[in-house]
């Protein structure tokens, strides 16, 4: 890969160099549950996290996993051209449920024409060997990828988001996730509250260097009917205007080795949840504007990583 003409590794690239074709993502609601909702850690979740857990609906309506990648093979292939489709369970914890229940989920979705993988989304806290096992035998025919979300590596932050888990259950998970021919991308969260760009960076030097194959940087928007809305409203939570954000995304990659495929640079709000930042529905301007900051700091990802 030529990472000083692309400046950073995107999940495009490393798809078109696997499979040589465009590959895209569909978004799967199979019904599950968190942990940090149900009772089993706590009942309020994330603090900005609401009912729907970033999920599509579509389980509510009634639609199986089966129906639910049909529809999305149908659109991506005509928005996109792509040939192949990778399965991405993404609605709360995707590994929260009996490995009979899971094995069901899984290869109904694989059995559809033209998926050749999973991504799973899931917390750090729940996973188990049945269900690692249950993974790496799918890695022989398929590409398997599992999200872990991480959000920072600040345990106090991780206290104050109430996330229900430490940095530590993180290092153990990824740890025992490797050796299996499974993928692993952590989820990071930038703008979270009493964060500053000290923590960030810290957050990037974590992760750097254990063997994790991607991440996902998303930024910390208020949605309706969280715990976070409420700080907001009362004044005692700021979001980050658009350049600060570009600017640490951008110190962020800087300090990753450039073979961690970027799987996401900032996420994509529900517009009808979304109580505040505006710009943050400005994907594109968002994108655009990182990687012109990259290039006014003569900057690719990896410049400042350890051992360059």
């Amino acid at each position: 890969m030529d990472i000083m003409n692309k400046r950073y590794y995107d999940l495009n690239t490393y798809f078109r160099s696997v499979f040589g074709c465009r590959v895209q993502k569909i978004t799967i609601d199979a019904g599950f549950s968190c942990p940090n909702r149900d009772g089993t850690i706590s009942t309020g979740g994330c603090i900005y996290c609401n009912a729907k857990g970033s999920g599509t609906g579509a389980y509510t309506k009634g639609l199986s996993v089966t129906e639910q990648l049909l529809k999305g093979k149908e659109a991506l292939s005509k928005r996109y051209k792509a040939k192949k489709f990778i399965a991405y369970f993404q609605s709360f914890s995707n590994t929260y449920a009996s490995v009979d229940r899971l094995k069901g989920l899984y290869e109904e979705a694989l059995a559809v024409d033209d998926v050749i993988g999973l991504s799973i989304g899931t917390r750090p806290d729940c996973i188990n060997e049945p269900i690692l096992k249950l993974l790496q035998g799918y890695v022989k025919d398929y590409l398997v990828w599992m999200e872990y979300g991480l959000q920072s590596a600040h345990n106090n932050t991780l206290n104050l988001i109430n996330r229900g888990h430490d940095v530590d259950c993180f290092k153990k998970t990824v740890a025992a996730t490797q050796n299996r021919g499974i993928k692993i991308c952590a989820h990071v969260i930038i703008g979270l509250p009493l964060e500053e760009r000290k923590h960030i960076i810290e957050t990037a030097k974590t992760i750097a260097y254990m063997g994790i194959d991607g991440v996902k940087l998303h930024l910390l928007y208020v949605v309706t009917g969280t715990e976070l809305e409420k700080l907001y409203k009362k004044r005692k939570y700021n979001c980050l205007a658009q350049h600060e954000y570009v600017d640490l995304v951008c110190d962020f990659l800087e300090l990753i080795p450039d073979s961690m495929i970027i799987q996401r640079l900032t996420g994509d709000p529900h517009p009808e949840e979304l109580v505040a930042p505006s710009w943050s529905l400005k994907k594109s301007e968002t994108l655009t504007l990182i990687s012109e900051t990259l290039e006014k700091r003569d900057s690719w990802q990896g410049k400042f990583a350890a051992g360059r």
